[in-house]
């Protein structure tokens, strides 16, 4: 079924508290009231520019005249700036939250899509392209210094993981959102999104540095090559992310903490070189 976002005047005003936004300045900003304007965003990015192709950076009307241009989405990013962005969506408003806040990974992982396509010149979606595009819609990078966190994480023992504040996550990994899809579920507290990883060892503790090498690897072409590399993780199962997460039976119930696939293994992390 296809997910629909609730309108703007059903949100709570309490999603501002939620842990996941903790990360973005603008969050408060972009759930009040009213929605930022076209105007507005583009007063938010002021003269930001690709960080590679170094086209000016601006957020344009989705609208017929834009779609009879007959581009593709990530080309007009990467050749002319253009982002096409819904006004009034969620689903757009929180890409754009992203642009603004994520700015050197959304630039790597739109110009790694665009010499995709001017490489493969053909229409099918190459492997590469899905993994760039469930990255860019569900993603996260997990910064972790723990080998027995990642071990659960490899046979999806998602309690071993979670299940109490005192357990392997709080204390060994640290997240950076990325996927815009993943904030625009949160707009519905039953929903229970899993987002789709790099995961990267290191210190948790700093993960200002971390984006910066994730956007570096990903435009080398040393990652995000397939989605089946990528680690799935409900992110309900992170401690203080949801309410029932201290229940060891919501790990057993809910229907985001999947078994682990019979064959399905998942690449080591990336290690940051010094």
């Amino acid at each position: 079924m296809r997910f629909v976002a609730p309108p703007r005047e059903a949100v709570p005003l309490t999603l501002i508290d939620h842990p996941a936004l903790e990360g973005f300045a603008l969050a408060r900003q972009f759930l009040g009231a009213d929605w930022p304007s076209l105007t507005c965003l583009n007063a938010l990015l002021g003269v930001a520019r690709h960080a590679v192709s170094g086209a000016r950076l601006s957020f344009v009307a989705q609208d017929a005249a834009l779609d009879a241009e007959g581009l593709h989405y990530e080309s007009r990013i990467f050749d002319e700036g253009r982002i096409a962005t819904r006004e009034r969506n969620w689903h757009d408003l929180f890409n754009a939250l992203m642009w603004l806040e994520r700015r050197s990974l959304k630039c790597t992982v739109n110009a790694a899509y665009a010499r995709d396509l001017e490489a493969t010149a053909c229409r099918a979606r190459t492997r590469r392209q899905a993994a760039l595009t469930h990255f860019d819609e569900a993603g996260a990078i997990v910064v972790l210094d723990e080998p027995c966190l990642l071990a659960a994480w490899d046979r999806h023992d998602w309690s071993a993981m979670f299940k109490d504040p005192a357990s392997l996550w709080a204390r060994h990994a640290g997240i950076i959102l990325f996927g815009h899809a993943l904030l625009e579920h949160l707009l519905v507290p039953t929903l229970l999104p899993v987002a789709k990883c790099l995961v990267i060892l290191g210190d948790p503790r700093s993960l200002g540095a971390v984006s910066g090498y994730v956007a570096h690897e990903i435009l080398n072409g040393d990652c995000l090559d397939d989605p089946q590399r990528l680690r799935p993780l409900p992110l309900a199962g992170i401690p203080g992310w949801h309410a029932d997460n201290g229940d060891p039976a919501f790990y057993e119930t809910a229907p985001c903490f999947r078994p682990l696939r019979p064959g399905r293994t998942y690449p080591s992390p990336l290690e940051i070189r010094r």
